[in-house]
């Protein structure tokens, strides 16, 4: 096994590879998942890859007391929160989630807007793991020494509700949405109490399921065929969902096959559903 230092040149590795580098000195494994609201009656994972530590997306990467859900926190509260788990500028840090690619691609995105890059998601994420009878241990709160990691915002990846409506008027981006096509075409309601159903003016459906096969993330010669399919040669991509998770992982698959202009809706359908008119 790997013991040095290492750097990561891709948005995702495999578990083939990461159990390869379990031993690199400034590898951080982070479990990245969120429950879903369908998966509420499902038994709750207690094992986990060995050294990860939780990165909780809802109560402590998100601001509490934000109008709409998963709104990225400060700048200086990421910071010191990331050095609350023990990540440092040199760490190389790989995220996984429970569900196959779902939450984990929100925390790519997050260490990606601040300028981090040496990070990538786990395709497959647990499942993929457990599937190759990789190592597991019970799940441990993290309780290491406190990391230097530092980092400043790229301002152009999250985009919010005002720059939506100039993206709209200037017609100067494809808005893609993940969510489920019943969603976006409001045949079924949306999963948030009081949350009117619809669209986004201009934009285009391209669920996230349709990037994915077996949890895993297609190939690049098939998630290129989605995007092309879509006419997003030389368009800015913005990308949308719910409530600014799964929208994560459209950006992902376009990072992953090359595509760099492009940003997230923070507040999504639920913050546009409920302030547009």
């Amino acid at each position: 096994m790997n013991s040095k230092k290492i750097i990561i040149t891709n948005p995702i590795v495999t578990v083939d590879w990461l159990q390869e580098k379990l031993n690199a000195t400034n590898l951080v494994i982070l479990n990245g998942t969120i429950p879903r609201v369908v998966d509420a009656d499902k038994p709750k994972e207690t094992q986990q890859i060995p050294n990860a530590r939780f990165f909780d997306i809802k109560n402590v990467f998100s601001q509490p007391n934000a109008p709409f859900p998963n709104t990225m926190i400060n700048l200086p509260e990421f910071i010191l929160k990331s050095q609350d788990l023990g990540i440092n500028e040199d760490s190389a840090i790989v995220v996984y989630d429970e569900l196959g690619i779902y939450s984990s691609a929100r925390v790519w995105y997050m260490f990606t807007s601040i300028g981090f890059d040496n990070i990538a998601v786990l395709d497959g994420g647990f499942p993929a793991w457990k599937a190759k009878k990789y190592n597991c241990e019970e799940k441990v709160l993290f309780q290491g020494k406190q990391g230097d990691f530092q980092a400043q915002y790229r301002t152009n990846l999250f985009r919010n509700y005002t720059q939506m409506l100039q993206e709209i008027q200037n017609k100067s981006s494809l808005i893609l949405d993940a969510r489920s096509s019943d969603r976006f075409t409001g045949k079924v309601p949306e999963p948030r109490k009081g949350l009117r159903s619809g669209q986004i003016p201009t934009s285009k459906n391209l669920p996230y399921a349709a990037l994915l096969h077996n949890k895993q993330l297609k190939s690049k010669s098939e998630i290129k065929a989605i995007f092309e399919a879509l006419q997003t040669d030389e368009t800015e991509l913005v990308f949308s969902c719910g409530s600014g998770i799964t929208a994560c992982i459209l950006a992902l698959a376009a990072d992953y096959v090359g595509y760099k202009n492009y940003s997230v809706y923070d507040g999504s359908w639920t913050e546009w559903g409920s302030l547009y008119n």
